[in-house]
């Protein structure tokens, strides 16, 4: 297999518009860093494990996460006795400090877990939510026509209730075993002593520094006296800590009904562009345990969040469509593997623009999407030998109309992941985010608020029939978040998600049939060079099937491609890999 490590110059938002989304998200990827500065002695060892393009091997637990410093945070805890959702909220406290541009406790996330003591596979949703007073013209100008993204995105807008507050005290009541308030200690002494800002946030700073300027305290934090943070400047964020020991001594609920909800509202409705949150707003959150959505691929089951996400639902769609064809002898480095896996995606992908939304407010057909019927018919489609030359949604059997139109969301390459396996066998796959890089950039209490509520479409309607990913008051938007645990057996295989927008289906996909039907171990399987196609062409990172693709009628763009993919395999010994494209380990023991 080719080995192959990202380079090139950040670029983060620097296209913008809600115009068709294969431009709109066409923003090029953050630049490898240099790992060797931010990583701790202890964690050495994995890291030349990641040089050497190996997977960390360990018998008892192991954790993947995308900086090393919430790595070793949530390794100290595993150490400990802890269990995979007490690492989880160490892991996120030290994230949202350390990697504030791609989560944090101003946004949200998806959970999925496999309770070992059960053997019970459960899903969180902690996806922000609309304000009540939010309608479906939210993201419309006085004309009715969709505002530019970024028009929308800067400021109050665009901001939902956040998530993950209360994720991590859910996950935690649900199946923790450490003292609570010893989870936050890492990140409040880093947040309080200071930490060596990394080469991707310095990057991921000055590519946004015309934005982050437009909110006096964003501004003072990351671009202080005027000039962006530097790799290696050591920063403070006493703000964050004091929010951090409020969380530690009392829980989620000052988040969502004392003082820091003051704080949050008053700085959505005060911010440029004021957003419509409301106390209430706040108040009413709750996380809602979902049903898993599982699909079948050869002898595995994988298993994802359902909606209001469109992670489980369409990568379960890609690998149905393709299980009738033996991609393990065609191989990696055959042209008609990606072209099978391509226009799978692609199929997936039109469904997912029609049909699926929060189905709390929008029935959504997910037996019929992934009935063996339905994807037969559909896989059927793909027995030719040249690109499909028009892709349309199908129709899965449903007891409900099924008259939607099709959306046209924008998701930017931002967000995180985190895979853990503790000593109990329990496995946690999360993803977790503000949405696009630096979220809404209003920060306060020392975290940023997401933008989370520009992943509905801007437009209602189109030809008169409704979008189901449309803005509603209490509503989710749709995510592509897939976090996800592939099961044999009853008992986890593997755990890997990923950051990366609308790609993130495409990353999460090809990773599980690198593993699964080609042998790859975790490592190779997340450094895989990515061809990645939702909506006709290919985004590629090498070129060496672009010859072969163009013959079949593809269109093929090269480009880097800003996924941060972690994963960990489940056998004798524990495996974990981390991309090779950003700043992230995996570490065991």
């Amino acid at each position: 297999m080719t080995r192959w490590i990202v380079a090139g110059a950040l670029a983060l938002g620097l296209v913008h518009g809600a115009v068709a989304q294969e431009a709109a998200d066409g923003v090029a990827p953050e630049a490898a860093t240099r790992l060797g500065t931010i990583v701790p002695d202890t964690l050495r060892p994995a890291l030349r494990a990641k040089a050497d393009g190996r997977p960390v091997e360990a018998p008892e637990w192991m954790i993947a996460a995308a900086h090393p410093l919430a790595v070793e945070a949530g390794a100290e805890v595993l150490r400990r006795g802890g269990t995979a959702a007490d690492a989880m909220v160490s892991v996120q406290a030290v994230l949202g400090l350390v990697e504030p541009q791609s989560s944090g406790l101003g946004g949200g996330a998806f959970l999925v877990y496999f309770d070992a003591g059960t053997g019970r596979l459960t899903t969180l949703d902690g996806r922000e939510t609309a304000p009540l007073a939010a309608g479906p013209r939210l993201f419309q100008d006085a004309d009715g026509q969709p505002l530019k993204f970024f028009d929308a995105v800067i400021g109050g807008r665009s901001v939902g209730v956040p998530g993950t507050p209360m994720l991590m005290q859910e996950a935690h009541r649900r199946w923790g075993r450490s003292v609570w308030s010893g989870l936050f200690d890492k990140a409040i002494a880093l947040a309080q002593g200071g930490f060596a800002v990394s080469p991707r946030m310095a990057a991921s700073v000055a590519g946004d520094a015309e934005r982050l300027a437009l909110n006096p305290r964003t501004a003072a934090y990351f671009l202080p006296g005027g000039v962006p943070l530097q790799a290696g400047q050591m920063l403070v964020n006493r703000p964050y800590a004091r929010s951090l020991r409020i969380l530690a001594a009392q829980g989620a609920a000052p988040f969502y009904t004392g003082d820091i909800a003051v704080d949050i509202v008053g700085a959505v409705r005060n911010a440029r562009n004021p957003g419509l949150l409301r106390g209430i707003d706040l108040a009413l959150y709750r996380v809602r345990e979902r049903p898993a959505v599982c699909a079948d691929y050869r002898e595995y089951d994988v298993c994802g969040m359902g909606p209001p996400s469109s992670g489980g639902l369409t990568v379960g769609q890609i690998l149905g469509l393709v299980a009738p064809f033996d991609l393990a002898a065609l191989g990696p480095d055959n042209a008609e593997s990606w072209r099978l896996i391509g226009e799978a995606s692609r199929l997936a992908f039109a469904d997912r623009g029609r049909y699926m939304a929060d189905s709390d407010f929008v029935p959504v057909p997910t037996k019929g999407l992934l009935a063996t019927e339905y994807l037969a018919k559909r896989s059927d489609l793909m027995r030719g030998e040249r690109a499909l030359e028009d892709v349309t949604p199908g129709a899965p059997e449903f007891d409900h109309a099924l008259n939607w139109a099709d959306d046209d969301a924008i998701e930017r390459p931002s967000t995180s992941h985190i895979s853990i396996v503790d000593r109990y066998g329990n496995a946690l796959s999360m993803t977790t985010t503000i949405e696009n890089g630096f979220g809404s950039r209003v920060m306060v209490r020392g975290f940023l608020l997401n933008n989370e509520l520009t992943d509905f479409s801007f437009r209602s309607h189109r030809d008169g029939v409704p979008v189901a990913n449309r803005v509603e008051p209490g509503k989710r938007p749709r995510s592509s978040m897939a976090p996800t645990i592939v099961m044999k057996d009853g008992r986890p295989v593997l755990v890997v998600g990923s950051p990366g927008g609308s790609r993130i289906i495409g990353y999460v996909a090809k990773t599980i049939i690198a593993y699964l039907d080609w042998g790859m171990d975790v490592q190779q399987a997340v450094a895989l060079p990515h061809l990645v196609n939702r909506f006709g062409p290919f985004d590629a990172e090498e070129d060496r099937l672009t010859g072969a693709l163009e013959a079949m009628g593809f269109v093929v763009n090269q480009r880097e491609l800003n996924s941060g993919l972690h994963a960990i395999s489940v056998g004798r010994m524990l495996r974990g890999g981390a991309d090779p494209r950003r700043e992230g380990i995996a570490f065991g023991e």
